[in-house]
């Protein structure tokens, strides 16, 4: 290591004792592996992730870049080279980037004066990415949510970056010594699409990027701004006969460099303004603040026992949940919340969030915010009003607008789950008017944004296969649980009873779908008859990233009525066996070869249950629903053992903006949300002695399993606040009073507890017959 180096790597560990950090001690932030699940392809995904490096929900995010610029899987852990650090505000591989950018501390010969075309080209090339990449280490990487540093050989230099919600300090440390054949320079592209970089003092870079992935109105643009420690000594560009492809040269003269960046999506003095986040502050102290930020949200939950493994596991998970969806809005010179839209390219007062797909993250992830971060979660309520007035619709998945991907109408449970669980939005009227228009709509540009096949849906009671609608029975089944959601909101706001009575008629609209011949869901054609030849095997076609045996659960409001549909209890204990004794055997016809979901079902050794993948991933706490809740307890504990590591390869599929992070949350607590916008989570299997959450009302929960072990999945008896509990579910106001509850867990099943119908949890067929009768529930 050079002295350069050497200076930087002791003073971090100087600072870190200095600030009275216990580096023996654990804190939450230091169980989170952000590498978790990098270790992905097209072929297989892990995660699907790359290691973010920002703040809870920062507007802006950093991250080494080991995949060429624009590649969707940007750092893959099994690479090799990082070509450069780049601002990004990406999803999911599949939805990839916009307002992005990218630096490359290098090493490279002075430009060539006097010289021919050539020669130019030539020195050009050095500065592409197959030639400007270093090698690196793990071994030399250190990777947190707030800090991030790396060793890049190639060039034998050393960077660390450290982020706000909007900006951050990179510090570059180059060889002391630089040979007159090799200079120091910076690399900053902005990616093509029309970008622009020049320079606006001895100190200072200023750039726009309007590289996107779709989403954007014509007026899009990140604007960003670079303040340089030390005077600029040369700046070149790169390829400047390249149309819309700007990138430069920055030659530094001081070995040791500190780089401030921001950017705004309003305007140059916007991003000026992004600047102050980082403009009189210290590394240390940013690196600092960023570290108490994590450790304030992550510390909501405190765990004690358990295993390393297993600590590192749930707060990684934590981790993934508490990044989208992402601050969307920027405040002004005057204070004020600001936000440019994506919707109709104006900039608007108010809160705008975005970079979430309802259909992953209305199961489990928003209904985590409700319980823990409220205070985040009403301003993204606010911001999906705004949506709303900006554009006609909700958004069902965004980043940073409208984006045309998967199926659903599911901003009505994230929208109702919230107002219901007291995130309470201000104005009722156009939260009422947004969730009915996209009931009974669609967006003319977005076919995924409201509800495609509404007419048919409403007037048939589903989504026909038959009439050019691709995935039909999905839809069916999530518009449906929809319709729901918006009962149970228009309930609580006593909308009129004519209005209720629709919609309680079309949450039963699942029956419709249901094959008494095979029990399950099935495509149905315009006349009434169901879809032929049908497969339960068969992925697609009338489901979505999915098969008959993952979708036929998608009741979560009713359960107790899917039940009776398959004949009862018992043969819907034997259905939910039977996704697990059913061979990995698949259909991928509809596409045309196999996706990774299906593979990634394959592979795990449970039969057809497909944990990668969303639909699926509520359907063990099914047992509960027919008194079988020890199946549920025994199963859980499976995936969570099995199929979550702290490792680059540690998730079964797509992470999803935090779904399948939140799923290992709430199962690791014990319980989970089947139906959002139900006062109800189920209970599964905590996997933790004991576990106090910080409510956000100012009281605490104790949950308290003690002997709970590897070896104990069962729980054989259960109190809350000293009274025994019976029941399969805790209520949200349970929760919220705060108190303990405790799980005396065990190796063996207790097949006398939570068998009653009393003991079951919440389904509509209960109170449907007075839901559609007018009389007061």
């Amino acid at each position: 290591m050079n002295h350069s180096k050497a200076f930087f790597a002791t003073l971090a560990l100087l600072l870190f004792h200095m600030a009275g950090y216990d580096l023996s001690a654990q804190s939450p932030v230091d169980y989170v592996s952000p590498l978790i699940g990098t270790q992905s392809s097209f072929e297989l995904s892990s995660g699907n992730t790359y290691p973010v490096i920002g703040r809870p929900w920062g507007m802006n995010s950093w991250t080494p870049m080991t995949g060429k610029p624009g590649d969707g899987w940007q750092y893959t852990y099994t690479a090799h080279k990082i070509r450069g650090f780049k601002q990004t505000h990406q999803p999911s591989p599949w939805i990839n980037d916009y307002g992005q950018f990218f630096i490359m501390p290098l090493m490279a010969p002075p430009a060539p004066h006097g010289e021919g075309a050539e020669d130019m080209k030539k020195w050009y090339s050095l500065f592409d990415t197959e030639h400007s990449a270093s090698w690196f280490s793990h071994k030399a990487e250190s990777v947190t949510p707030y800090y991030y540093s790396v060793y890049l050989a190639s060039h034998d230099t050393f960077v660390e970056l450290t982020p706000t919600e909007r900006a951050v300090i990179f510090r570059v440390a180059y060889p002391k010594k630089s040979r007159a054949e090799q200079l120091r320079w910076l690399l900053l592209d902005a990616f093509d699409s029309g970008s622009h970089i020049e320079q606006k003092d001895a100190y200072t870079l200023q750039g726009i990027s309007r590289k996107n992935s779709g989403g954007v109105p014509e007026n899009f643009a990140c604007h960003f701004t670079l303040k340089f420690s030390t005077p600029i000594k040369g700046l070149h560009k790169i390829d400047p006969d390249v149309a819309g492809h700007a990138r430069v040269a920055v030659e530094i003269e001081s070995p040791e460099v500190e780089i401030r960046i921001a950017s705004s999506f309003i305007s140059a003095r916007q991003a000026e303004q992004n600047l102050l986040e980082v403009a009189d502050k210290s590394f240390e102290q940013v690196r600092d603040s960023g570290r108490a930020e994590w450790n304030r949200l992550l510390g909501r939950i405190e765990i004690e026992g358990g295993s390393t493994d297993q600590r590192r596991t749930f707060y990684s998970a934590l981790y993934r949940s508490l990044l989208f969806p992402r601050r969307f809005y920027e405040i002004d010179p005057k204070g004020k919340i600001v936000h440019y839209s994506p919707f109709n390219g104006q900039v608007l007062p108010g809160y705008l969030y975005t970079d979430t797909g309802f259909w992953d993250t209305f199961r489990s992830l928003f209904p985590l915010l409700n319980l823990l971060y409220p205070e985040e979660n009403i301003k993204m309520q606010e911001g999906l009003l705004n949506s709303y007035r900006e554009s006609g619709f909700f958004p069902e998945w965004a980043s940073p607008g409208h984006r045309d991907c998967m199926v659903g109408n599911n901003s009505a449970s994230v929208l109702a789950d919230a107002y219901l669980k007291g995130v309470m939005v201000k104005d009722t009227a156009t939260l009422r008017a947004g969730l009915l228009h996209g009931a009974n709509a669609v967006h003319p540009s977005v076919s995924s944004t409201g509800r495609k096949g509404w007419e048919a849906y409403n007037e048939l009671g589903y989504v026909p296969c038959d009439i050019g609608i691709k995935e039909s029975a999905a839809r069916t089944l999530e518009y449906a649980y929809n319709d729901w959601c918006i009962w149970q909101l228009g309930r609580k706001l006593k909308w009129e009873a004519s209005l209720l009575n629709t919609l309680a008629q079309r949450a039963m609209n699942y029956r419709n779908l249901f094959d008494p011949e095979t029990s399950l869901m099935r495509g149905r054609k315009s006349d009434g008859t169901f879809q032929t030849p049908f497969s339960p095997l068969k992925w697609g076609d009338a489901f979505t990233e999915g098969n008959a045996w993952h979708y036929t659960w998608s009741v979560f409001h009713d359960p107790k009525g899917l039940a009776s549909l398959m004949g009862g209890d018992r043969k819907m204990s034997l259905m939910l066996d039977s996704v697990f004794s059913t061979p990995p055997v698949f259909d991928e016809s509809y596409y045309g070869f196999v996706i990774h979901e299906i593979r990634e079902m394959q592979i795990a050794n449970m039969g057809n249950y497909a944990h990668g993948n969303q639909p699926i991933q509520h359907m063990i706490y099914l047992y509960n629903y027919i008194g079988e809740p020890w199946k549920a307890q025994s199963r859980l504990r499976e995936v969570m053992d099995k199929l979550y590591k702290p490792t680059p390869d540690g998730y079964c599929g797509d992470e999803d903006n935090g779904q399948t992070s939140a799923w290992y949350v709430f199962s690791a607590l014990g319980f989970y949300p089947v139906a959002p916008a139900s006062e109800q989570y189920v209970l599964g299997s905590p996997i933790f002695p004991k576990v106090k959450i910080a409510l956000p009302n100012g009281r605490r929960l104790l949950l308290n399993a003690k002997g709970n072990t590897s070896d104990t999945p069962y729980i054989y008896g259960m109190t809350v606040d000293g009274k025994v509990w019976n029941k399969n579910f805790l209520t949200y106001s349970q929760l919220l009073k705060g108190g303990e509850i405790s799980f005396e867990m065990s190796n063996k099943p207790n097949r006398e507890r939570g068998i009653t119908e009393e003991d079951k949890p919440y389904s509509f067929s209960n109170e449907y017959g007075r839901a559609v009768s007018g009389n007061k529930l």
